[in-house]
């Protein structure tokens, strides 16, 4: 029986447990990157861990989040990442290099290597072939000091593409129609891998626009196979030499298998405020509109930037709309300017932006109250457009580029016929804005400059033998890290202080939940299902660690943020029966009895009593050996350092 691509690169990686799908496995990592809104705490955490040089073969500390500075507290901690990262063998990308995963695309990502990124979209390197995966900051920081990376022996989802996209239908149409298909919870547990002879039609440009937001689906990754196009675009980046050709065995065995015909695909939007509430635009209408973001490390390439600047050309953007323009890497940036396209944005109305995330993770450009707001972006989660009331559609940058001119949705098929666009032999290399580390023996020279915004990782506990506190919040279904803890502009510049940070948290359910949580001491929180979904944000699980929070008791969990609690030593409860979600208020008192005592005997199924009402509550908390290690040591830093003694 033949592998699939993802099991040959997991197998070829793997350094602990069995290809077993459910089973925890561990693999080697061959790169890191983190961003500067995570990237201070991993970098904290991996001080704390004592390890001198990072063990990858490519770690690289990207500033692409955190650029609006409104005061000390982000170039501080850019200041901090820079030093780190010279210090301890780390490539830095400077503020205004661009995007992490455009530039880690772009000038690092090689095909079969395996990448972890303290990003949720680190996926994005499967569209060359990696075996890209977003994590927490302190998973990173292990991987850094030479660990492994743990997760889920994962099913593999077979999307087989046949035919071929017509004129003005773009890839975000294929990654909606898969969302629209499969829905944000689809996959959980998860790869998704692209094969068929559709794959062929996709340049990497596309192919990474469908892996990125392979994360809105929950999967663990999605990739690609390495073939002739990906060779071309390595070529073109001068870097044809990391090339390898990657494919599945034509006999291999999926878990499940979803069939596309790129060519019945039309325009389509991701409706407010899911990315899997997805319709036609020919359905949706009409619609007047307010603005237009074009950009984020969903659609930012060169390839979406000429396809922009071709419908734009000779015209004007409509009166009542904004429209922003972010291109993804200073690359991009540069070669618009060499060949005018960039002119064209500018006659046209474009307001340009920062090659950043920008508005994606609500850093500027927020709508008015109640906008409607066309963005090519993955995320359209209530209020992280920093609008609370913000209707947010995401979009193709052609959808988003030809309602920018009408005023209202359109169809790109009205257009006209559509011209090839092709991606250039070479790009323009210019890596100026990437600094190397110094050398090991240069390297007690360096000093860290830290800031006064940046604060040391909360305290940590053993697991306690008996939990027994109030529930300090309840909350629904699909509540993402940004209910948890919000992004934005007034949040963001926050994320290397968490006893500030955490004053945030839980603001968008209930604003009066920091000081009811603090005012506790020891809280649980309960929720509904696909918990804690979206970013990969750790600062979701350690502000609530912060806060007293010692269980989060729901009907599922994401996958990220489960890893999260556990590396933040709080407890991941899942109800054995969903129904029992009814049986608990805010403000009842819950009690895990001897709760330590069934971690260590490897128990799997608890009861939660709850004092209040009288009611016994079955949970299940399934801990394989290492993360019941980690969970009996207080968390992953704790755990680490005493592998390390």
């Amino acid at each position: 029986m033949g592998l699939t691509l993802t099991e040959k690169i997991l197998k070829a990686h793997l350094v602990d447990g069995e290809m077993i799908k459910g089973k925890e496995i561990g693999i080697r990592i061959d790169q890191t990157l983190t961003q500067d809104a995570t990237g201070t705490m991993a970098y904290l955490e991996f001080e704390a861990m004592g390890v001198p040089r990072v063990k990858t073969e490519r770690s690289v500390a990207y500033i692409d989040h955190n650029t609006l500075q409104n005061g000390f507290e982000n170039a501080d901690d850019h200041r901090f990442i820079g030093s780190v990262a010279k210090k301890h063998g780390i490539y830095f990308s400077r503020p205004g290099n661009g995007i992490c995963h455009q530039v880690h695309l772009e000038r690092f990502g090689i095909p079969g290597k395996t990448l972890i990124g303290s990003d949720s979209h680190t996926p994005t390197g499967g569209g060359i072939g990696m075996i890209a995966i977003g994590a927490g900051g302190l998973d990173v920081a292990v991987a850094m000091g030479g660990g492994a990376y743990y997760i889920t022996c994962p099913k593999i989802v077979k999307i087989n593409l046949t035919g071929k996209l017509s004129p003005w239908v773009a890839a975000k149409d294929v990654i909606l129609e898969v969302l629209r298909r499969l829905s944000v919870k689809g996959g959980v547990g998860k790869v998704i891998e692209y094969c068929g002879e559709g794959v062929k039609s996709l340049s990497v440009p596309e192919r990474a626009t469908i892996t990125n937001m392979g994360a809105e689906l929950g999967a663990t990754t999605s990739i690609f196979p390495s073939d002739e196009i990906t060779k071309k675009f390595l070529k073109a980046q001068c870097r044809e030499e990391v090339w390898t050709p990657l494919y599945a065995d034509t006999d291999a065995v999926y878990d499940e298998e979803v069939n596309i015909d790129l060519s019945k695909l039309e325009p389509l939007a991701a409706c407010p405020h899911s990315p899997d509430n997805v319709k036609s635009i020919s359905e949706i209408g009409k619609m007047k509109i307010d603005q237009v973001c074009i950009g984020s490390c969903t659609n930012s390439s060169l390839l979406d930037m000429l396809k922009v600047a071709h419908i734009l050309k000779g015209k004007t953007v409509n009166p009542d709309v904004s429209l922003a323009i972010a291109p993804g890497s200073k690359q991009v940036l540069n070669m618009l300017a060499q060949n005018g396209a960039l002119s064209v944005m500018i006659e046209a109305g474009a307001r340009i932006l920062e090659s950043a995330c920008g508005p994606c993770i609500g850093m500027g450009q927020s709508p008015n109250s109640k906008g409607i707001s066309l963005r090519t972006f993955n995320r359209n989660f209530e209020g992280r457009s920093g609008t609370k009331d913000g209707q947010i559609y995401l979009v193709s940058p052609e959808v988003a580029a030809a309602s920018a001119l009408t005023g209202v949705l359109t169809d790109p098929r009205e257009l006209g016929e559509m011209p090839e666009f092709k991606l250039p032999e070479i790009f323009s290399i210019n890596d100026n804005m990437i600094v190397a580390p110094v050398t090991e023996a240069e390297m007690n020279s360096v000093e860290i400059l830290r800031g006064p915004n940046i604060k040391p990782f909360p305290e940590t506990a053993p697991l306690m033998e008996t939990i027994d506190a109030p529930c300090s919040l309840k909350v629904g279904d699909n509540i993402t890290t940004d209910h948890i803890m919000p992004a934005g502009a007034k949040i963001l510049p926050l994320r290397s202080n968490i006893p500030a940070i955490s004053q945030h948290c839980f603001a968008v359910c209930d604003e009066s939940f920091p000081t009811r949580a603090k005012q506790l001491g020891k809280s649980i929180i309960v929720g509904g299902s696909n918990y804690g979904q979206g970013s990969s944000r750790e600062h979701a699980a350690l502000a609530p660690l912060y806060l007293g929070v010692k269980a989060v008791l729901v009907k599922s969990f994401a996958r990220i943020h489960r890893a999260n609690l556990i590396n933040a030593g709080i407890l991941p409860l899942t109800f054995a029966n969903e129904t029992d979600y009814d049986s608990i208020s805010q403000g009842d008192e819950l009690v895990l009895e001897n709760v330590r005592k069934f971690v260590e005997n490897g128990e799997s199924q608890f009861t939660v009593i709850n004092k209040t009402n009288g009611k016994k509550i079955k949970v299940i908390c399934e801990l394989s050996g290492r993360t019941k290690k980690i969970m009996l040591a207080g968390g992953l830093l704790d755990y680490t350092r005493e592998l390390m003694k």
